[in-house]
Parts: C-alpha cells; sequence; structure tokens
C-alpha cells in the first residue's frame, strides 16, 4: 500500500511539474515596440501564438495600468454589494450537498453583459455607481482601439491589405462589441461543477481582463488543459470562430473552460469584438487563391447572425458540425 501511495504522489508531482512547465511555455508577447524596430520580431511571436495556441497575453498594450486596477476595483465591490447574495441564493436553492456526479448542465458563475456597439446599453443596466459606468466605457474606449490594432496584425501576417477584418466584421452597422463581466465564486465541491464548460468563441476578437490572483481560465492545448498563467495588468487575448473562417483555418478557435475553485472568488472581464449582426462571413478570397493547391479545405460563408443562433444551441459541443451544417446549406 505503502509503495502504490508513493508511486501516485510522484505520478501528481510530475503532473504539477508538466503543468508548470506548459504555464512556462504560454505566449505572452510585448507590444512596446510593435511600431518600432521589434515589429517583425513581435508579429512573428504573435504569428506562432495565433497557429500554435490561439491564445496569448499581452503586456504594455497601451491601455494605463490605473485604468485596469479601477476597472477590477469597481467590478469586485459591484460583486460584493450587488450580486454576490444573488448568487447565494440561486445556487443554495440548487445545493450540492447531496449531489455526487459531475453537473453537466451549469456553470458556477455570476455573470452580466454590457453592449458597447453598434449602440451602448451601460446607462441601462441597473446597480451600477456613475463611477463604474464611466470606468467602463472608457475601458471600452481603449479596447475598441486595441482590437482593430491587432486585428491589423493579423491581417499583416496572413498577408491580406491592411484594414481587411475591420471591413469583414463591419456589415451595415459596424461591429458588435460587448463585455461579459463575471465571477467566478469560491465552490465547495469544485470537481462536481465547472466555472464555465468548455467552448470555443463564436466571435471574432477576444480581450480578457482576469484576475492576477485567483487562477481557473485552461484551453486544450494537444490533448490537454494548459493553464492560463494569471498576470498582472495583463490582457488575455484569443481567436474566435470567425477568425478561423476568414482565415480558412490557419489560425484556429481553441476549445478553453473556467474550472471552479475552492480558494476565492476569480474576476473575468472579457469583451468581445465581433462581426456585425449582417456581416457575411466567408474565407479571405487572397488566402484561397494562395492555398489553393496547398489544401482542399474550404470554410463556409454564411451571414454572422444566422451562425450565432446556430451557435446559441451548440455552444458547448464541437464547433465543426456548425461549419459543417452551413456547408451542407451553400452546397445543397
Amino acid at each position: 500500500m505503502h509503495k502504490q501511495t508513493h508511486i501516485h504522489r510522484d505520478y501528481l508531482l510530475e503532473q504539477k511539474k508538466e503543468k508548470a512547465r506548459e504555464m512556462e511555455k504560454f505566449p505572452v508577447i510585448n507590444l512596446a515596440n510593435i511600431n518600432g524596430e521589434e515589429k517583425k520580431a513581435t508579429l512573428e511571436q504573435i504569428e506562432d501564438a495565433c497557429q500554435s495556441w490561439g491564445f496569448f497575453e499581452l503586456v504594455n498594450h497601451g491601455i494605463p495600468h490605473e485604468l485596469l486596477d479601477r476597472v477590477e476595483r469597481l467590478t469586485k465591490e459591484h460583486y460584493r454589494k450587488c450580486m454576490e447574495k444573488r448568487f447565494n441564493e440561486a445556487v443554495g436553492s440548487k445545493g450540492l450537498e447531496c449531489v455526487q456526479d459531475e453537473l453537466k448542465d451549469m456553470d458556477w458563475e455570476s455573470t452580466f453583459f454590457l453592449r458597447h456597439l453598434p449602440t451602448s446599453n451601460i446607462s441601462e443596466i441597473p446597480d451600477l455607481t456613475q463611477e463604474y459606468r464611466n470606468a467602463m466605457k472608457e475601458f471600452a474606449e481603449k479596447l475598441e482601439k486595441l482590437a482593430e490594432e491587432l486585428l491589423d496584425m493579423l491581417c499583416e501576417n496572413l498577408g491580406l491589405e491592411k484594414g481587411y477584418l475591420k471591413r469583414a466584421f463591419h456589415g451595415s452597422r459596424g461591429p458588435n462589441f460587448g463585455t461579459k463581466v463575471a465571477n467566478y465564486p469560491a465552490c465547495p465541491k469544485p470537481e462536481l461543477v465547472k466555472g464555465l464548460r468548455a467552448h470555443t468563441d463564436a466571435g471574432g476578437i477576444i480581450l480578457l481582463l482576469q484576475d492576477d490572483k485567483v487562477s481557473g481560465l485552461q484551453l486544450l492545448k494537444d490533448g490537454q488543459w494548459v493553464d492560463v498563467p494569471p498576470m498582472r495588468h495583463s490582457i488575455v487575448v484569443n481567436l474566435g470562430d470567425q477568425i478561423e473562417v476568414i482565415s480558412n483555418g490557419k489560425y484556429k478557435s481553441v476549445e478553453h473552460r473556467v474550472i471552479a475553485r475552492s480558494d476565492g472568488t476569480r474576476m473575468s472581464v472579457a469583451s468581445f469584438y465581433n462581426p456585425g449582426s449582417d456581416a457575411v462571413i466567408y474565407p479571405a478570397p487572397p488566402l484561397l487563391e494562395r492555398e489553393a493547391k496547398e489544401t482542399e479545405v474550404v470554410y463556409p460563408k454564411f451571414v454572422f447572425e444566422d451562425y450565432m443562433k446556430l451557435y446559441a444551441t451548440l455552444k458547448f459541443q464541437p464547433k465543426e458540425p456548425r461549419f459543417q451544417a452551413f456547408n451542407a446549406v451553400n452546397s445543397s
């Protein structure tokens, strides 16, 4: 028995070391000199991250640290004052005391949504202080600019003309841009429920301000779940399904999840820069022309709003059937 325990302990230790090694490899990209002499090297790092990870973490991204600190402080204050009691009452009615098997149809999260574009709803959300509204409005403006700069970096790496992705997302009213503000409270039985179940993001490019003390976000890489390392004042970026389609699979949206934790509440402020509802999404023709001999896979053409309707019913299932459904419609 003692020998088995020793082997089990060694196995767990090795797993922990492997996880730490993967976190060390996670791409952290410094944008300080993106317009200077390090531009080429920085773009190469972004290209590698897009192809190999679908996620990367930005530092020196141009958003003032003071603003990030203010958003974090106000988000946590709002949760404690306005949402924590509601969450405890809602979850308390479900109760985990008698649950033995993992709950597959529930997420251990407390959320609300802000819309910025094409029109803002910040003034309509109840319980927000004016200071919090102002901070989120300022933050959204900075994130919108950063998202559009990143889209142009992707264009340069893909060999597309500057502004191609922004125009592809535009539709008749401009992009959809909104923020999901989430808190993942400490969970008494984290093995029985996910903070957020595994999924890919449906939209374009996602920019995340996450808690720098309580971890929980994981992405699937080479069949293994890898932690996205918490880092103060960083912005985590990941690619959604629409970038995979427009790049014709050169860049992939990656499955990710949030694990429930017992050691504290994790804050997450995720902003989604997505195509406009009536934007028509399809692989970029210049890529198809260049890659005609290299790949036979061609992603479908669809209206973004139609994709979102399908995604709403299949969010926690693999993305490939979503693409196949539109290919089937297009070929019929």
